[in-house]
């Protein structure tokens, strides 16, 4: 997953319309609507907006004619092949109307001028998975973990063994499995922990 390193923000003067751009890495809904309290302005003409988590994007125009603002500013996002993003375009009215192609011009431009200055990660996405076995296979099941970049890791007793959680980058998960099943003779049992 390709996202935003830490927040950006540009600006831009379009006939006398300024056009404040925020952009910044969002992980839950919640967090979307954080981002945009701290910073959207009260007393600027609009605040649009648009972000994109996974298979989930929304838009808002903020009062501009209808497609000429968040739909573009979530182009900029989806054509940058980013994801786990937010962008905020606060515009400030100069006294010139700029039409609807000129609107949308003005919207994904910011977007995407601050997309382009902004810091770019990659990001590996992580699955949870739960490791069940008997306790004389522990001392295996951590080396398979530890070679598999596993995070987040927890551990439950019980009388028939040990249950391990952890978190691991989700293209190690057939890697775990092979070396689960050659370490412990195929004992170890593992299952997605969703």
């Amino acid at each position: 997953m390709r996202t935003l390193a830490r927040p950006c923000s540009c600006e831009l003067e379009i006939k006398r319309s300024r056009f404040v751009a925020h952009a910044g890495r969002v992980d839950t809904q919640p967090q979307t609507l954080a981002f945009f309290e701290s910073i959207a302005d009260p007393a600027a003409t609009h605040n649009c907006w648009a972000w994109k988590l996974d298979v989930q994007h929304r838009f808002n125009d903020d009062g501009e004619p209808s497609g000429t603002a968040g739909r573009p500013i979530l182009a900029a996002i989806e054509g940058r092949g980013l994801d786990h993003v937010m962008v905020v375009v606060t515009r400030y009215f100069g006294g010139i109307k700029l039409g609807a192609g000129g609107l949308v011009r003005a919207y994904s431009g910011a977007a995407a001028r601050c997309i382009d200055q902004a810091d770019i990660e990659e990001i590996e996405p992580r699955v949870a998975c739960d490791i069940q076995a008997d306790f004389r296979w522990t001392g295996q099941l951590y080396a398979a973990l530890e070679s598999c970049h596993a995070g987040n890791i927890r551990e439950h007793f019980a009388d028939g063994g040990i249950t391990i959680r952890a978190e691991i980058p989700a293209s190690a998960l057939e890697e775990l499995q092979r070396l689960l099943n050659d370490a412990t003779r195929g004992e170890a049992r593992i299952r997605s922990a969703g």
